[in-house]
């Protein structure tokens, strides 16, 4: 069983900043890690994503240039770089392991329980 551990959520002013973390009890060289959030009354919607061979990333055009996600091998973590904050980022963050490069959230069976970020205006 694959457990991911999400850290780092709280409240900033627009215009902060906040690092997430997820920690990964294990990740394959072939794996895709992958950040996803879901706002209030919408659906779960992509943000980011790492392959973790190769290090390829893809964004989210709403978060293109904003955030940035990164790989830690030695402690199997990824972290997502939050920067100039918006209100409209609010939402739940959740991290998710996958084995395929897709931004769509049916592809990644494994899930981190979330964490919430609020970005007051």
């Amino acid at each position: 069983q694959v457990h991911l551990a999400e850290s780092g959520g709280g409240s900033v002013q627009a215009g902060g900043s906040l690092t997430l973390s997820c920690e990964a009890s294990s990740i394959l060289s072939s794996s895709v890690m992958a950040w996803f959030r879901q706002g209030p009354g919408k659906e779960r919607e992509f943000v980011a994503l790492i392959r973790w061979r190769g290090r390829g990333t893809l964004y989210a055009d709403s978060v293109k240039g904003r955030f940035t996600i990164a790989q830690d091998n030695a402690k199997n973590t990824v972290s997502l770089r939050m920067t100039s904050l918006k209100p409209e980022d609010t939402a739940v963050y959740y991290c998710a392991r996958g084995s395929h490069y897709a931004t769509s959230h049916m592809e990644y069976p494994f899930w981190g329980q979330g964490t919430q970020v609020t970005v007051a205006s």
